[in-house]
């Protein structure tokens, strides 16, 4: 039995701890090793080496920071196949999945090989006569990363990791315990780039450690992403400890679906968007509103194009669907469609006990499952199941479509399929979604634009990625100076406001 360790200060370390989490193979449900809850002396470690590494990082240009991110990026792109062999079996995405799971880590990285001019300041000669003001980015110090299960590369190392460093400062990244693997690996892909000893270290550990980041007063902010009731928890109490916090948490993201939409490519989208990654995304689309008019030949569509939806083993290329990440969630979604049933709604598409080739009976496979009319009261189609679930809400026309979007709670995407103009026009300016597409199934921007959910979707004022990251992770600084003449030298007197008014 494999026992990982956990990454501080430039090397791998044996843990001392009592506690292990077993890691699993989802496509087989087998455990392939143990991964350590590490002991609160062993978070302090983490944060100690941070805090040690910081100042030589900080002093460090920006352009030669830059320089070693880009051998960061090199290093991705050669040991692609290797790191999308590792999302695979310790997450369960398909090939093709797991590969853009690692290709927006190098996305996240390239945004960080920016650094240069992105922390660009401001200035302004005689913002009052004979006083220059500039304005400058720097770093903070320690930051903190807790990463979910989902995207073991993109999250840590692209969402968080990247720019972070970029900027000058140092992180501590509690790895998601079941599924740490491919953070450990590209910690040392950092180390061979060149990124200095302590300037990177990772743990997996337990809430309870994870209240020593939150309280501990040398780490200057957190980046987080997981569930709404814990992101908000770690969002106030990063507040009253005095810390920055962005908290990307869950969704159920809709899409409107109007009577003009080129139907058999919108429902290819719409499969794909649900039940890509499994539905395990907080971009997943989970909500589909149909208006009445073509609600029969959407589902009647939707019925026929899943039929080529495979589920199998992560790695096999010919799959198209991969398990649930973990045994528990697994559970949790089966007992999802149970209640949904129960509440009501109509199974049109029953995705529990899905036929899987031979010799994999024992991964934590949910096929694509369908619900039809679902209706305001039930909590299928309001809470996140977070698995290849898709709700179809029949709704009479645009209006009601999208009143019945926006009185979700959640509003990280949304979508609307449509050949109108108009009424894309009138969808991307009312709808509560921070990220909108149009005729686009997961709207995610490319990495050079903020990641920007909204209501119970996000908690915090910055948000990752693109110039919010940069913001984010500095604070700023404005010098202001002036330069007496010779007369001024004399002067024994000086205005209260010294000449800045």
């Amino acid at each position: 039995m494999e026992k990982l360790r956990y990454f501080v200060n430039g090397e791998f370390k044996e843990s001392k701890t009592d506690v292990w989490y077993d890691l699993h193979n989802p496509s087989t449900g087998e455990v392939t090793g143990q991964a350590p809850c590490c002991t609160n002396d062993e978070v302090l470690e983490a944060i100690a080496a941070a805090k040690a590494a910081y100042p030589s990082w900080r002093n460090t240009a920006a352009r030669k920071r830059s320089q070693i991110l880009y051998k960061v990026r090199e290093l991705l792109i050669e040991h692609m196949d290797e790191l999308t062999q590792l999302v695979c079996e310790e997450n369960g995405k398909t090939w093709s999945e797991a590969a853009g799971d690692v290709g927006k880590a190098q996305e996240g990285t390239e945004l960080a090989t920016q650094a240069p001019s992105l922390l660009m300041g401001e200035s302004l000669m005689d913002a009052s006569t004979g006083f220059d003001t500039v304005k400058y980015r720097e770093p903070l110090g320690v930051f903190a990363g807790i990463v979910p299960v989902n995207f073991p590369a993109m999250i840590p190392f692209g969402w968080m990791a990247p720019v972070c460093i970029a900027c000058g400062n140092t992180m501590v990244l509690k790895a998601a315990s079941l599924t740490p693997r491919t953070a450990m690996r590209i910690a040392e892909l950092y180390k061979e780039a060149g990124v200095p000893d302590g300037v990177i270290n990772i743990v997996t550990c337990s809430r309870n450690e994870i209240n020593t980041i939150l309280e501990h007063p040398d780490v200057k902010g957190i980046t987080f992403v997981g569930s709404t009731p814990v992101g908000l928890k770690i969002y106030e109490k990063a507040a009253a400890n005095g810390k920055r916090c962005q908290a990307l948490t869950q969704a159920k993201n809709h899409a409107l679906v109007l009577e003009d939409c080129a139907l058999e490519r919108t429902v290819a989208g719409v499969i794909n968007s649900a039940f890509g990654c499994g539905g395990q995304r907080c971009m997943a689309l989970a909500v589909c509103c149909v208006q009445e008019s073509i609600a029969d030949k959407f589902v009647a569509e939707l019925k026929k194009q899943i039929k080529s939806v495979n589920c199998g083993p992560a790695w096999d290329k010919s799959t198209r669907l991969g398990p649930i990440t973990y045994e528990k969630h697994y559970h949790e979604v089966l007992a999802d469609i149970e209640k949904g049933i129960r509440e009501g709604a109509e199974l049109v598409v029953d995705g529990r006990n899905p036929e899987v080739p031979a010799g994999y009976e024992n991964g934590y496979f949910v096929g694509p499952t369908v619900f039809d009319k679902v209706t305001p009261d039930m909590t299928i189609g309001d809470e996140e199941v977070f698995g290849p679930v898709l709700c179809i809400k029949r709704v009479k026309d645009f209006d009601e479509g999208l009143a019945l979007m926006n009185a979700n709670p959640y509003a990280n995407g949304s979508v609307i399929y449509t050949q109108s103009g108009y009424y894309a026009r009138q969808f991307a300016r009312y709808t509560d979604g921070g990220q909108v597409g149009i005729n686009v199934g997961i709207p995610v921007p490319v990495g050079f634009v903020p990641f920007s959910g909204h209501k119970q979707s996000f908690f915090g004022d910055l948000h990752c990625l693109g110039k919010d990251a940069y913001r984010f992770f500095t604070e700023s600084k404005s010098v202001t100076q002036h330069w007496f003449d010779e007369e001024e030298m004399k002067a024994k007197e000086v205005d209260t406001w010294d000449g800045l008014l």
